[in-house]
């Protein structure tokens, strides 16, 4: 036998495992209380799989819901008055992740950003480009985007009129750090691919 694993956003990881309605709100209620700390939660689950022939797809094993996993990332002495700086240069401030909402809000406040309302990826999937270009002129944080919606959001904003920077470090990042006028990528942490889209690294 060998042991298989898997990790992903908790909605992920319990449809994997099949897990009911019931089970599924209950796995909700304790995410959203995790979210609400500020930390980022994966769901994990295991299977057993027994000879040498494996199924073709994931979901041919039986995955068992083994729980959650929450971490902590917390902002960096330095956010609240680099945000500060940003805002008395009249730059204003944007916050686009794949996080919960939740999340979002708790870091976003720890951050000093001002936001009243958290727009999440799937309210940016119902709105055609007008809407989205009207959305952007308000909104601070975005929460559960993917990185093709990121470039949406550069591209809105651009047309907007807006001179945008873009900062990030992933592979998911490169499309809107390349989008953007000046893509800033964080060189310490950060991948190649990143670098290579971005206009300044750090």
């Amino acid at each position: 036998n060998c042991l298989v694993a898997a990790k992903g956003s908790p909605e992920a990881i319990a449809a994997l495992c099949r897990l009911s309605a019931d089970r599924v709100a209950s796995v909700k209620v304790s995410v959203n209380a995790m979210a609400i700390e500020g930390l980022r939660v994966l769901g994990v689950a295991c299977a057993s799989h027994a000879g040498d022939q494996l199924p073709d797809k994931q979901t041919g094993f039986d995955f068992e819901f083994r729980g959650l996993v929450g971490l902590a990332d917390p902002l960096r002495p330095g956010v609240p008055d680099a945000v500060r700086d940003c805002r008395a240069a009249g730059i204003r401030v944007i916050m686009i992740t794949g996080d919960y909402p939740a999340t979002a809000r708790a870091i976003a406040g720890d951050a000093g950003l001002d936001f009243e309302d958290v727009v999440t990826g799937e309210i940016l999937k119902t709105l055609d480009d007008a809407a989205l270009s009207a959305r952007v002129k308000t909104t601070t944080v975005f929460a559960r985007i993917m990185p093709e919606q990121k470039l949406a959001i550069v591209r809105a904003m651009k047309a907007n009129g807006e001179i945008v920077a873009m900062t990030g470090d992933g592979v998911n990042d490169a499309p809107s750090l390349k989008a953007a006028n000046i893509g800033v990528a964080m060189g310490g942490r950060g991948t190649d691919v990143a670098r290579e889209a971005s206009s300044i690294v750090l």
